[in-house]
Protein backbone atom coordinates (compact mmCIF):
# COMPACT_ATOMS: atom_id res chain seq x y z
CA UNK A 1 0.00 0.00 0.00
CA UNK A 2 1.32 3.43 -0.93
CA UNK A 3 0.46 6.33 1.38
CA UNK A 4 1.07 10.03 0.77
CA UNK A 5 1.46 11.65 4.20
CA UNK A 6 1.34 15.46 4.47
CA UNK A 7 1.60 18.06 7.22
CA UNK A 8 2.16 21.72 8.15
CA UNK A 9 3.01 23.36 4.81
CA UNK A 10 1.37 22.92 1.42
CA UNK A 11 3.73 21.31 -1.07
CA UNK A 12 4.16 23.43 -4.20
CA UNK A 13 4.84 20.36 -6.38
CA UNK A 14 1.52 18.92 -5.17
CA UNK A 15 -0.54 22.12 -5.47
CA UNK A 16 0.92 25.08 -7.36
CA UNK A 17 2.71 22.88 -9.90
CA UNK A 18 0.63 19.73 -9.61
CA UNK A 19 1.96 16.79 -11.58
CA UNK A 20 0.00 13.53 -11.44
CA UNK A 21 3.23 11.56 -11.73
CA UNK A 22 4.12 12.65 -8.19
CA UNK A 23 1.11 10.79 -6.79
CA UNK A 24 1.16 7.85 -9.16
CA UNK A 25 -0.07 4.62 -7.54
CA UNK A 26 -0.94 6.34 -4.24
CA UNK A 27 -3.72 4.41 -2.46
CA UNK A 28 -4.36 6.74 0.48
CA UNK A 29 -3.56 10.29 1.62
CA UNK A 30 -3.13 11.10 5.31
CA UNK A 31 -2.95 14.65 6.64
CA UNK A 32 -1.27 15.20 10.00
CA UNK A 33 -2.69 18.70 10.38
CA UNK A 34 -2.11 22.44 9.93
CA UNK A 35 -2.99 22.49 6.24
CA UNK A 36 -5.41 24.63 4.24
CA UNK A 37 -8.70 22.72 3.82
CA UNK A 38 -8.74 23.85 0.18
CA UNK A 39 -5.44 22.00 -0.29
CA UNK A 40 -6.94 18.78 1.06
CA UNK A 41 -9.98 19.20 -1.18
CA UNK A 42 -7.71 19.76 -4.18
CA UNK A 43 -5.71 16.60 -3.48
CA UNK A 44 -8.72 14.37 -2.90
CA UNK A 45 -10.29 15.67 -6.14
CA UNK A 46 -7.21 15.43 -8.35
CA UNK A 47 -5.98 12.06 -7.09
CA UNK A 48 -9.38 10.43 -6.56
CA UNK A 49 -7.86 8.83 -3.45
CA UNK A 50 -9.41 8.70 0.02
CA UNK A 51 -7.98 11.34 2.35
CA UNK A 52 -7.94 10.94 6.13
CA UNK A 53 -6.99 13.74 8.50
CA UNK A 54 -6.47 14.86 12.08
CA UNK A 55 -6.42 18.47 13.26
CA UNK A 56 -3.31 20.51 13.81
CA UNK A 57 -3.19 23.17 16.51
CA UNK A 58 -3.94 25.88 13.92
CA UNK A 59 -6.90 24.12 12.27
CA UNK A 60 -9.78 26.00 13.91
CA UNK A 61 -10.90 27.07 10.41
CA UNK A 62 -12.00 23.45 9.87
CA UNK A 63 -14.89 24.15 12.25
CA UNK A 64 -16.60 26.38 9.69
CA UNK A 65 -14.87 25.15 6.52
CA UNK A 66 -14.11 21.44 6.81
CA UNK A 67 -12.30 19.86 3.84
CA UNK A 68 -15.07 18.39 1.71
CA UNK A 69 -14.66 14.82 0.54
CA UNK A 70 -12.19 14.05 3.32
CA UNK A 71 -12.61 11.94 6.47
CA UNK A 72 -11.72 13.05 9.98
CA UNK A 73 -10.29 10.21 12.07
CA UNK A 74 -9.95 12.02 15.40
CA UNK A 75 -10.34 9.76 18.44
CA UNK A 76 -11.13 6.60 16.52
CA UNK A 77 -9.48 3.58 14.92
CA UNK A 78 -10.28 3.77 11.22
CA UNK A 79 -10.06 0.68 9.03
CA UNK A 80 -8.71 1.14 5.51
CA UNK A 81 -8.43 -2.14 3.60
CA UNK A 82 -7.48 -3.89 6.83
CA UNK A 83 -5.01 -1.20 7.91
CA UNK A 84 -6.00 0.04 11.38
CA UNK A 85 -5.30 3.77 11.74
CA UNK A 86 -5.64 5.59 15.07
CA UNK A 87 -6.12 9.38 14.93
CA UNK A 88 -5.08 11.73 17.75
CA UNK A 89 -4.64 15.30 16.54
CA UNK A 90 -3.76 18.52 18.32
CA UNK A 91 -0.69 19.76 20.17
CA UNK A 92 0.36 20.36 23.75
CA UNK A 93 -1.58 23.27 25.24
CA UNK A 94 0.17 26.64 25.18
CA UNK A 95 -2.90 28.86 24.72
CA UNK A 96 -6.68 28.49 24.60
CA UNK A 97 -6.97 27.20 21.02
CA UNK A 98 -9.50 24.40 20.56
CA UNK A 99 -7.04 21.88 19.13
CA UNK A 100 -4.59 21.88 22.00
CA UNK A 101 -4.67 19.83 25.18
CA UNK A 102 -2.66 19.11 28.29
CA UNK A 103 -0.78 15.89 28.85
CA UNK A 104 -3.57 14.75 31.16
CA UNK A 105 -6.25 15.54 28.58
CA UNK A 106 -4.44 13.58 25.85
CA UNK A 107 -4.11 10.65 28.23
CA UNK A 108 -7.86 10.82 28.84
CA UNK A 109 -8.49 10.71 25.09
CA UNK A 110 -6.33 7.60 24.84
CA UNK A 111 -8.10 5.98 27.81
CA UNK A 112 -11.49 6.47 26.12
CA UNK A 113 -10.16 4.56 23.11
CA UNK A 114 -8.96 1.50 25.03
CA UNK A 115 -12.11 -0.52 24.37
CA UNK A 116 -12.04 0.16 20.63
CA UNK A 117 -8.32 -0.57 20.41
CA UNK A 118 -8.81 -3.84 22.28
CA UNK A 119 -11.78 -4.79 20.11
CA UNK A 120 -9.66 -4.30 16.98
CA UNK A 121 -6.67 -6.04 18.54
CA UNK A 122 -4.47 -2.97 18.35
CA UNK A 123 -3.66 -0.59 15.52
CA UNK A 124 -1.04 -0.38 12.79
CA UNK A 125 -0.50 3.38 12.41
CA UNK A 126 -0.82 6.24 14.89
CA UNK A 127 -1.63 9.50 13.11
CA UNK A 128 -1.00 12.56 15.26
CA UNK A 129 -0.11 16.19 14.81
CA UNK A 130 2.27 16.44 17.76
CA UNK A 131 5.36 14.26 18.14
CA UNK A 132 6.29 11.89 20.95
CA UNK A 133 8.13 13.49 23.85
CA UNK A 134 11.83 12.85 23.39
CA UNK A 135 11.52 11.68 19.78
CA UNK A 136 11.62 14.49 17.22
CA UNK A 137 10.09 17.18 19.41
CA UNK A 138 11.68 20.47 20.53
CA UNK A 139 12.55 22.06 23.87
CA UNK A 140 10.08 24.96 23.68
CA UNK A 141 6.64 24.27 25.17
CA UNK A 142 4.60 24.74 21.94
CA UNK A 143 6.60 22.03 20.14
CA UNK A 144 7.04 19.61 23.00
CA UNK A 145 5.70 16.11 22.36
CA UNK A 146 3.25 14.09 24.44
CA UNK A 147 4.83 11.71 26.93
CA UNK A 148 1.68 9.54 26.95
CA UNK A 149 2.44 8.68 23.31
CA UNK A 150 5.51 6.81 24.61
CA UNK A 151 3.26 4.57 26.69
CA UNK A 152 0.81 4.16 23.80
CA UNK A 153 3.54 2.99 21.42
CA UNK A 154 5.14 0.73 24.02
CA UNK A 155 1.85 -0.97 24.86
CA UNK A 156 0.50 -1.55 21.33
CA UNK A 157 3.64 -1.49 19.18
CA UNK A 158 2.19 -0.15 15.92
CA UNK A 159 4.42 -0.32 12.85
CA UNK A 160 4.33 3.42 12.22
CA UNK A 161 3.55 6.78 13.77
CA UNK A 162 2.97 9.75 11.46
CA UNK A 163 3.07 13.32 12.79
CA UNK A 164 3.84 16.92 11.90
CA UNK A 165 4.09 20.11 14.00
CA UNK A 166 7.90 20.29 13.98
CA UNK A 167 8.81 22.08 10.75
CA UNK A 168 12.00 21.33 8.88
CA UNK A 169 12.36 25.06 8.19
CA UNK A 170 12.82 26.06 11.84
CA UNK A 171 14.26 23.03 13.56
CA UNK A 172 18.03 22.60 13.19
CA UNK A 173 17.62 19.11 14.62
CA UNK A 174 14.90 18.04 12.19
CA UNK A 175 14.87 14.29 11.63
CA UNK A 176 12.51 12.69 9.12
CA UNK A 177 12.44 9.23 10.68
CA UNK A 178 13.26 7.95 14.18
CA UNK A 179 13.00 4.43 15.59
CA UNK A 180 11.18 4.24 18.92
CA UNK A 181 12.25 1.59 21.49
CA UNK A 182 8.87 -0.08 20.95
CA UNK A 183 9.90 -0.86 17.37
CA UNK A 184 7.59 1.80 15.93
CA UNK A 185 9.02 3.89 13.10
CA UNK A 186 8.18 7.54 13.84
CA UNK A 187 7.96 9.70 10.73
CA UNK A 188 7.74 13.50 10.60
CA UNK A 189 5.53 14.15 7.59
CA UNK A 190 6.37 17.86 7.22
CA UNK A 191 5.25 18.96 3.72
CA UNK A 192 5.06 15.45 2.23
CA UNK A 193 6.33 11.91 2.61
CA UNK A 194 5.65 8.71 0.67
CA UNK A 195 5.24 5.62 2.82
CA UNK A 196 5.18 2.18 1.21
CA UNK A 197 3.66 -0.45 3.49
CA UNK A 198 4.04 -4.11 2.64
CA UNK A 199 1.06 -6.44 2.82
CA UNK A 200 2.91 -8.40 5.51
CA UNK A 201 3.06 -5.34 7.81
CA UNK A 202 -0.61 -5.40 8.79
CA UNK A 203 -3.37 -8.02 9.06
CA UNK A 204 -5.46 -8.99 6.07
CA UNK A 205 -9.07 -7.75 6.33
CA UNK A 206 -10.96 -9.89 8.82
CA UNK A 207 -7.78 -11.48 10.22
CA UNK A 208 -6.75 -9.24 13.12
CA UNK A 209 -7.01 -12.02 15.68
CA UNK A 210 -10.00 -10.41 17.36
CA UNK A 211 -12.88 -12.89 16.96
CA UNK A 212 -15.70 -10.34 17.29
CA UNK A 213 -14.12 -7.67 15.10
CA UNK A 214 -13.07 -10.19 12.44
CA UNK A 215 -16.61 -11.58 12.35
CA UNK A 216 -17.96 -8.06 11.85
CA UNK A 217 -15.47 -7.27 9.07
CA UNK A 218 -16.12 -10.54 7.25
CA UNK A 219 -19.90 -9.96 7.39
CA UNK A 220 -19.37 -6.42 6.10
CA UNK A 221 -17.28 -7.67 3.20
CA UNK A 222 -19.94 -10.23 2.24
CA UNK A 223 -22.62 -7.50 2.18
CA UNK A 224 -20.44 -5.38 -0.11
CA UNK A 225 -19.91 -8.20 -2.64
Amino acid sequence: MKILAIADEESKPLWDYYNPERVKDVDLIISCGDLDPAYLEFLVTMTNCPLLYVHGNHDTKYDYKPPLGCTCIEDRVYNFRGLRILGLGGSIRYNDSKYMCTEKQMQSRINRLRTEITLKNGFDILVAHAPVKGYGDMDDIPHRGFDCFNDLLTRYRPKYMLHGHVHQTYSRNFVRSINHPSGTSIINCYESFILDIGADEYPAPGKTGSALYDLYMNMKRRREL
